[in-house]
């Protein structure tokens, strides 16, 4: 991201939707990560950074609209520099809503260098009956990077009662390595994918999840944490540990994902778990 495209979405017309683009720059400097570049056009902002232990930057990213309607176009971009230890949430879920026919995008761009961590833990985002989205991640990895990160769906509302009868979700996760693509998932969800038992089968929550590097012990640790629960999976590419789960409720699928992160951090990221306060709350 450059200012001039910066300039370019701050000139688009508001009845295109949201052109909102934030970019954020961490650095290791003063014996901690500090939040070294941080701009943004449009409604996506994050609060100060939070310390809660010592060198590495947790930071919240906020969407004060509190949600994605047809015709918005959110870009992140997240860069770690050499060094730096980050840690990037949300302060609540998110929300795509119903669309007139108008795609809402998501892109992503997350760049993590060379003896650098990131930890990419958004709360889930909530995509609403009939909404049309299509979401671009992109992951670049320095060969010695390391990475935690998920992507948590839950469609429609069970609990107001709202299925997924209608809606198109397109998800696309590119994964980069030293400058080679070393992974790439494509994913599209309707109404027929929702039900169908070769798709979700009708659970209203999905979830992926990426840790880097992984080996052969961090998947038998997950296996354990698994045992005989369904809906429940985990695989190892490489050094790339890939977690996937289904579940009718997203809050219980965060928790399991939350409970793999504990698991995970301290050999992946090689710092003990210090869960986000927001999460508490």
């Amino acid at each position: 991201m450059n200012p001039n495209a910066l300039q370019k979405a701050a000139n688009i017309p508001q009845s295109q939707g949201w052109q909102a683009q934030l970019e954020l720059g961490f650095e290791h400097k003063y014996g901690k990560t500090v939040l070294a570049q941080r701009r943004h056009i449009g409604p996506l902002t994050v609060q100060r950074p939070f310390y809660p232990e010592g060198e590495v930057c947790h930071v919240y990213v906020l969407h004060p609209p509190g949600g994605v309607v047809a015709g918005d176009n959110l870009t992140i971009a997240v860069n770690a520099a050499t060094g730096s230890a980050a840690l990037v949430t949300t302060p609540a879920a998110g929300k795509f809503y119903r669309s007139d026919g108008k795609l809402a995008r998501q892109q992503l761009a997350l760049t993590v260098a060379a003896g650098a961590s990131l930890e990419w833990l958004p709360q889930e985002t909530i995509i609403y009956e009939g909404a049309q989205v299509a979401s671009d991640v992109r992951l670049d990895l320095a060969a010695d990077a390391r990475f935690i990160g998920w992507e948590i769906l839950a469609l429609g509302r069970p609990a107001a009662q709202e299925g997924f009868t209608t809606g198109d979700v397109a998800m696309n996760w590119q994964i980069f390595r030293a400058g080679e693509l070393f992974y790439r998932e494509r994913m599209r969800i309707d109404a027929g994918a929702f039900a169908a038992n070769w798709g979700l089968n009708g659970h209203s929550a999905c979830g992926t999840m990426f840790a880097c590097p992984a080996t052969a012990l961090q998947l038998a640790a997950v296996h354990a944490l698994i045992g005989e629960a369904s809906g429940r999976g985990v695989t190892l590419l490489g050094d790339m540990l890939v977690c996937r789960a289904l579940d009718s409720r997203a809050d219980r699928l965060r928790d399991f994902f939350q409970q793999v992160w504990r698991l995970l951090r301290p050999d992946v990221v090689g710092r003990d778990a210090c869960a986000p306060r927001i999460w508490a709350t």
